[in-house]
């Protein structure tokens, strides 16, 4: 792992003794950050790169994770596509067994001064508060623009009894009686997902995936989640080769609180039958550098997604000047301003018809990525995430100065 004053190079380093001054303020504050999974989507992603550089600005941050059992998390998953809105049943019955799993696991926890909580799974543990006492904060990273209005009513008695709310996008803002904190998520540079690889090693991994290098290679990099549209890629790609030569990858895995990833992986599997330009590859936990690679080899990359709280692999393909067509959801707008620092589409047909764009205009193309990179640069870069995360940390013992949505 880098230390912080590795990221001085990039940042700069009076952004690095700024980080210095902030976290010495809290001194003494044992910050403590829950959720559902240690493994697997981009909370977890941020968590595991931004915890060990908070410790070494000296700040005492701690992570626990709630455990469930296939109900809870098959619970959960409707709350999340119901948050997307998504048309979902969820009856009391599973309500009342999702609280019974968050009580159960507050019974077992010793809560920090500050609590982060992210996302709904243990979002009933603020039940906790006149007994554990601190400042609590529920960070929700998902697309929050148009959820269903039942499941946030429920919700919604939770979010109100935290000290502040953080949203990735304004667009996410709710009628709350909290503040309301707008934080964008970020990419870690000197991660593996991201760090700077020589050109053997790509060369290597597309190999042993067998994708041929010579011809055009289109790729989307996403847990199995129907909300990511994989089978909508497919399509998409379809359409684009009648006119262009091109093979397409899609790779991911899954995150341990979602089931319905097998059934997703089902369906793109299905769908790519017979078609030996299609590359399918289901990669599991620690496969950063051949992310990285997929990502920097690839002609133009996508993230169709239909709902989306952020998409940072949308800022990881910028980073490394990758062209990149995205859905115009969620926080992905934020990333890419259309036909400056990538392209957003809003169906299959616009995906197709920027997938030959790209592959037929490489100046353009090539422009689009340079831009994306220094947008990432300016504003995605877990250094400016950190520092946004201690002033808020801060500003809940100064609550006059939290800045509303």
């Amino acid at each position: 792992m880098p230390t912080i004053r590795d990221y001085a190079d990039i940042a700069g380093k009076g952004a690095i003794e700024e980080l210095y001054l902030l976290a010495d303020r809290l001194s003494g504050k044992v910050v403590q950050n829950v959720n559902s999974t240690a493994v697997g989507g981009g909370v977890a992603e941020i968590l595991i790169r931004m915890l060990p550089l908070l410790r070494d600005l000296g700040v005492d941050a701690r992570w626990d994770v709630i455990k469930g059992d296939e109900r809870f998390f098959a619970t959960t998953k409707k709350i999340h596509n119901a948050l997307h809105g998504v048309a979902v049943d969820i009856n009391e019955d599973e309500f009342a067994g999702f609280l019974e799993t968050n009580r159960m696991n507050a019974s077992g926890m010793t809560f920090g001064d500050v609590v982060f909580v992210h996302d709904p799974q243990p979002i009933a543990l603020i039940e906790e508060r006149p007994q554990a006492g601190g400042r609590w904060v529920w960070r929700c990273h998902i697309d929050f623009s148009r959820p269903d209005e039942h499941v946030w009513r429920f919700l919604k008695t939770y979010v109100d009894r935290y000290d502040s709310a953080v949203f990735s996008a304004p667009a996410f803002a709710r009628t709350l009686s909290i503040p309301q904190v707008l934080i964008s998520p970020s990419i870690d540079p000197l991660s593996d997902k991201n760090r700077d690889l020589p050109a053997e090693t790509i060369d290597g991994i597309f190999e042993r995936f067998g994708i041929d290098r010579s011809r055009p290679v289109v790729t989307q990099i996403s847990r199995f989640d129907f909300l990511k549209d994989p089978v909508g890629v497919i399509k998409a790609y379809r359409i684009a080769k009648r006119r262009v030569d091109c093979q397409l990858v899609l790779a991911g895995g899954g995150a341990t609180d979602d089931p319905e990833g097998p059934a997703i992986m089902k369906q793109v599997m299905d769908e790519a039958e017979h078609d030996k330009d299609i590359h399918v590859l289901f990669l599991p936990p620690a496969s950063d550098i051949e992310i990285n690679a997929l990502q920097r080899g690839s002609t133009v990359v996508l993230q169709k997604s239909l709902r989306e709280g952020f998409g940072l692999t949308v800022a990881e393909a910028l980073w490394k000047s990758c062209p990149t067509i995205a859905g115009a959801v969620g926080g992905i707008p934020l990333q890419i301003k259309h036909k400056y620092s990538g392209i957003l589409t809003h169906s299959i047909e616009g995906t197709a018809h920027w997938i030959k764009q790209l592959l037929q205009e490489p100046a353009f193309a090539r422009r689009l990525g340079q831009n994306g990179r220094e947008h990432v640069k300016n504003n995605f870069l877990i250094t400016r995430h950190i520092k946004d995360y201690l002033l808020l940390f801060l500003s809940l013992y100064h609550p006059d100065d939290i800045v509303y949505l």
